[in-house]
């Protein structure tokens, strides 16, 4: 099954994916991405930083926006192009996130759809903004 083809996808759709972080999303995410930051991973270090506290990897949170994207809009059989985020809040283990995509433009000549992407925590903070540019399935 494939996801909404560029003259299915209309300015102003929107979808979301909300998942609350985990100690072990932490730990994964480090094996994956080989990201090992002791702010991430260890409590000690990260008690002295600014944060007081351990930080869950940044692109974790933006990788909810490709849950958002491949899964549900514009959805499976859908590319990246280009991603732009900026992180504007911290997020801890124990947060809440919920990352929203909307199109903002449908470029039918060139197949591809921007869309503008949030990520909110459970207090409705938003700790992550940004774009994304992508092609959707061919139909």
């Amino acid at each position: 099954m494939l996801g909404k083809t560029i003259d299915q996808l209309h300015v102003g759709d929107t979808a979301q994916f909300s998942k609350t972080v985990s100690e072990t999303d932490v730990y994964l995410f480090a094996g994956v991405s080989g990201d090992f930051n002791p702010a991430h991973i260890n409590e000690q270090y990260a008690s002295g930083t600014f944060f007081g506290k351990r930080i869950a990897h940044g692109l974790l949170s933006a990788s909810f926006l490709s849950a958002v994207l491949a899964n549900q809009l514009p959805g499976p059989g859908a590319i990246f192009l280009s991603l732009s985020v900026r992180f504007q809040a911290p997020v801890f283990i124990g947060d809440t996130i919920t990352a929203r995509a909307e199109v903002a433009q449908v470029d039918s000549a060139k197949h591809r759809v921007t869309m503008n992407l949030i990520c909110i925590n459970q207090d409705e903070k938003q700790v992550l903004e940004g774009e994304a540019v992508l092609s959707p399935p061919k139909g």
